[in-house]
């Protein structure tokens, strides 16, 4: 088979956006996005404060079939000029990732294409090639509602775990911070626009694991520190709320500075910087203003190139799934049986142990 010149059929159900995309990759790792069709679940789960993962995997039931005909039909793709289908597979809510199989092993099925299953995570990890054409090696930050990690991307498949969160990850810090403060889902978004009429300075929040060592994450106790102030303080004007959620947004991105500048300090130490490396920031988490600021600023002055992809393709989308089925294809790496089981958990990197923050099944991989 020519890999030279691939187009993927690329199926995202993981959480609570529905998403079929079409990729193409040339012969010189170029992609091109032909199709990116996403249908967000926000209005559903909103007054849940969050996902209720039996409606999520109901509407990607109801609507994945049509969102899998308007991207091939977006993309000017036949079905039958597909090279092959990929597929989110984990980590994530498992009646979600079910649907998505069950359908991609279907259009695998009938059309006799490739399948692959993929790590949701390394959707996000491969997304600055896509974008910017980034070459190996390189440092990512993944922040996101489930995940808080930096990762070495060495090559496709090969990833390097430095640091992880060891209880809530920053997306699911930012959700219960905007839902203390009655701001609503998501809670991101919430937070940061609240922000921006925020007083500097009225409030002091701790900043978690600053200058700790170790590269990990930890947020618990900052959310707690809000609530602890949001009580002393209620009844809560707007100026108030504002003011505590630029205290949190403060607190959040100096913690997210100290961790990168010493994951860079070490990325620098064993691989140099002469060739100009970057830092990305992938994850829902990662469309933040005043983060990416932040660590461009940072990446700037380490002498690393920064890199955060478009906020569409922050948040969950299957272009990225896509595209990394591209990127395994063109590795040659081997593809997935029509058995292939979805895994809501499923870490980057194989070898790493999962921390016990919470307890293990609180802890993200």
């Amino acid at each position: 088979m020519d890999i030279g010149g691939l187009r993927i059929l690329g199926i995202e159900t993981s959480c609570d956006e529905t998403a079929a995309a079409v990729v193409h990759r040339s012969p010189d790792g170029v992609g091109t996005i032909l199709s990116d069709v996403v249908l967000s679940q926000l209005d559903l789960h909103a007054a849940f404060g969050g996902v209720v993962p039996e409606l999520a995997a109901r509407s990607h039931v109801s609507v994945l079939d049509r969102l899998v005909s308007e991207a091939l039909a977006e993309s000017g793709v036949a079905l039958t000029e597909i090279d092959a289908i990929a597929v989110t597979s984990g980590p994530g809510l498992i009646g979600g990732l079910m649907v998505g199989l069950m359908t991609g092993k279907a259009i695998a099925m009938a059309t006799a294409k490739p399948f692959m299953g993929v790590n949701h995570l390394e959707g996000h990890a491969l997304t600055a090639r896509l974008t910017d054409t980034v070459a190996f090696p390189y440092l990512l930050l993944l922040v996101s509602g489930g995940h808080t990690q930096i990762v070495l991307v060495k090559g496709v498949g090969d990833y390097e775990r430095w640091g992880t969160t060891i209880d809530d990850a920053l997306g699911e810090a930012f959700d219960k911070t905007a839902k203390l403060l009655g701001l609503g889902y998501p809670g991101g978004p919430m937070v940061e626009q609240a922000a921006l009429d925020g007083i500097p300075k009225r409030f002091r929040l701790p900043v978690p694991m600053r200058k700790d060592p170790r590269l990990d994450f930890s947020f618990s106790g900052l959310k707690t520190a809000v609530r602890q102030m949001a009580e002393a303080e209620a009844p809560l004007s707007r100026q108030t709320i504002a003011d505590l959620c630029l205290a949190f947004q403060v607190s959040v991105t100096a913690s997210l500075d100290d961790r990168i500048a010493m994951a860079l300090e070490r990325f620098s130490q064993r691989f140099g910087t002469e060739s100009k490396p970057a830092l990305v920031v992938a994850g829902g988490v990662a469309a933040n203003t005043a983060i990416r600021t932040t660590l461009e600023r940072r990446a700037d002055k380490a002498g690393f190139r920064f890199i955060a992809p478009p906020p569409n393709l922050c948040t969950d989308n299957a272009a990225m799934i896509a595209w990394a089925g591209a990127e395994r294809m063109a590795a040659g790496l081997p593809f997935d049986t029509l058995d292939l089981a979805p895994r809501s958990r499923w870490p980057l990197d194989q070898t790493a142990i999962a921390l016990i923050g919470h307890g293990k099944r609180g802890a993200k991989a």
